[in-house]
């Protein structure tokens, strides 16, 4: 039963970091293009929320019940597949955690913008796109840890 309730929280927790990822790159990317400061602000400011409270409720549980299944099931967490799974881990999270400023810094500029009556600033702009090459690679990584679950041992290494 241990293994299995592992195995689920950890396939849950995957799936919110993966689902919550693109949910949230596909929200602001549509909001984005409105160019409405009013749509950025309410869009971001949900965003935000959503990263606080599903993103960093699964970025805490993956190497929790990761490891704990790796020692369950005998695995040594020096084998390739985990260390590799492991460095993709903390390559998405390189890219993870300044989106998540970026995204709190695009809201309180949209905010300001409507508070103002003004147009985005150019800071938002910059920001935006940074924050939208960022998703590449930290998407890829997620992929690829999904990969790297399925394709489990032996049939990889």
């Amino acid at each position: 039963m241990l293994y299995f309730t592992l195995k689920y929280l950890h396939i849950i927790g995957g799936s919110v970091l993966l689902g919550t990822g693109a949910g949230i790159a596909f929200f602001m990317l549509l909001a984005h293009r409105t160019g409405n400061p009013v749509v950025i602000a309410g869009v971001a400011r949900i965003v935000v929320t959503a990263d606080f409270l599903f993103t960093a409720t699964a970025v805490v549980a993956q190497p929790i019940t990761g490891v704990a299944l790796a020692l369950y099931l005998g695995y040594p967490l020096s084998q390739h597949w985990i260390v590799l799974s492991t460095l993709l881990y903390v390559l998405t999270g390189a890219f993870w955690l300044p989106v998540v400023r970026m995204q709190m810094e695009m809201r309180d500029l949209a905010i300001a913008a409507v508070e103002e009556g003004a147009p985005l600033p150019a800071r938002y702009h910059r920001l935006f796109k940074t924050w939208f090459l960022f998703g590449f690679p930290a998407f890829a990584a997620v992929l690829a840890i999904f990969w790297l679950m399925i394709l489990r041992p032996p049939e990889i290494w």
